[in-house]
């Protein structure tokens, strides 16, 4: 067993475990990544600067409501397209296949095509609009009070398929019994929804929201190739506020104190969420494999 299981320990230990280590430690001096190990110890010197830092504070609320929108729009669209594919129509597995396509392409790709969209007077939006008779260009990207609607517009697009496949692989693993049973009861079409479907498919909605927020944290490629972050910091995220300080202004100290943040942002928020609402379905999970004996 511990021949199978060293080369994935090793692995994990030499890209996961010793890099993490080793920002922790750097964290703690002021350091440019150069001449061997840093020896400039200032304490928490960084993360008192991060703390007070306008643009790391902004991060944080541009990710609370990237998470908000994705909550409220994103999955709910996803779950609905979910329960519509379901159903037996001609060409279904077509749209489903159609639908997850914005899924496999790349961020940077994504990137790409929708900054050539979005490119003013030349692109496609501007000139949809000039067609219904706008004049005039709209600055979809370099409006700071409007460009972190259209990147989430373009999130949406890229991952709703993902969690449409989730749902629609949830939607099929609850027994059709259980409908028409409830269907010989004289059961509504609203009913089997809110008592049979909405019920069971709670698990698969649970992770599709952990997802949804990790994801979200972790959100670089698309936003950066797009805008780098701006205007004005107005699209930055907190990978892209790390990567600015680390490899532009070489501040390595002070971009390891943001990735020291952003890990444990993720890791908080991934026990927490674990324990009060994902500890149900490992509870049942665990409860079925051993016959409920535990």
């Amino acid at each position: 067993m511990a021949a199978f299981i060293s080369p994935a320990l090793i692995l994990f230990v030499l890209f996961v475990l010793v890099p993490v280590l080793f920002a922790a430690y750097t964290a703690f001096f002021r350091w440019n990544g150069l001449g061997g190990f840093p020896t400039d110890f200032v304490g928490l010197e960084n993360f008192q600067t991060m703390v007070q830092d306008k643009v790391f504070l902004a991060d944080l609320w541009r990710i609370a409501l990237i998470t908000v929108l994705s909550i409220a729009v994103q999955l709910p669209m996803a779950f609905g397209l979910a329960m519509l594919l379901h159903q037996h129509f001609p060409g279904r597995t077509a749209f489903r296949l159609l639908f997850f396509v914005p899924y496999i392409l790349t961020e940077a790709v994504t990137a790409v095509l929708f900054g050539l969209i979005f490119s003013p007077r030349r692109g496609f939006a501007d000139a949809a609009l000039a067609g219904l008779g706008f004049d005039g260009s709209i600055g979809w990207l370099s409006d700071k009070s409007i460009v972190l609607f259209v990147i989430f517009g373009i999130l949406t697009w890229k991952f709703f398929g993902f969690h449409m496949i989730l749902f629609l692989a949830g939607r099929q693993n609850i027994p059709e019994e259980l409908y028409e049973a409830a269907r010989v009861d004289g059961a509504t079409g609203k009913q089997l929804f809110t008592h049979i479907t909405l019920p069971l498919m709670g698990p698969t909605v649970r992770i599709t929201v952990f997802l949804s927020v990790i994801g979200t944290v972790q959100l670089f490629d698309l936003v950066y190739v797009l805008t780098k972050g701006g205007p004005f910091h107005a699209s930055e995220t907190l990978a892209i506020t790390m990567y600015e300080q680390g490899f532009v202004r070489n501040q390595i100290g002070y971009a390891s104190a943001l990735s020291i943040a952003m890990f444990l942002l993720s890791l908080v928020f991934a026990l927490i969420y674990q324990r009060y609402v994902l500890g149900r379905d490992l509870q049942g999970a665990l409860t079925s494999t051993d016959g409920g004996r535990s």
